[in-house]
């Protein structure tokens, strides 16, 4: 039985310690907004991000986005990966007046070489369309585990 149980171990952990570009990540991401994050790899330099999230200073409301990404991974680093990314991608906001926008995503993300983990910053300029136009920037710090 001990046997058995090592080997499921053993290919629990197996399955779950890979490089984090493929599979889904879900987690946190701290900044304006603050909220959920979620990220799906499409293929080796591409992916797809979500977030559910809530704003702490502009009057507290909850909004929703999703990305389309592209990652470059040019820069060198002795463990893991350092990919740069940028996007384009929507959002959704739901305070007193709905709002609709157009994210210009531009990031740096750490993917751990040992640990299905990645660590990521970015900075998001927008395109407001309703309820009025404007340019605003949005940007956090996050944290995904990959699955």
């Amino acid at each position: 039985m001990k046997k058995y149980l090592f080997l499921l171990i053993f290919l629990f952990i197996s399955i779950n310690v890979r490089t984090q570009d493929r599979g889904l990540g879900l987690g946190l991401i701290v900044g304006e907004p603050t909220g959920l994050s979620a990220k799906v790899w499409t293929g080796h330099r591409t992916a797809l991000d979500a977030g559910a999230a809530w704003a702490l200073i502009r009057g507290g409301f909850i909004r929703f986005h999703a990305d389309a990404l592209v990652h470059s991974f040019a820069p060198q680093v002795d463990h893991g990966k350092l990919p740069l990314y940028f996007g384009i991608g929507g959002k959704i906001v739901l305070a007193d007046n709905l709002g609709i926008g157009v994210r210009v995503p531009f990031g740096l993300a750490y993917l751990f070489e040992s640990a299905p983990i990645d660590i990521f910053i970015e900075l998001v300029p927008t395109l407001e369309l309703l309820p009025a136009t404007d340019i605003g920037f949005e940007g956090g710090i996050g944290v995904r585990y990959f699955f």
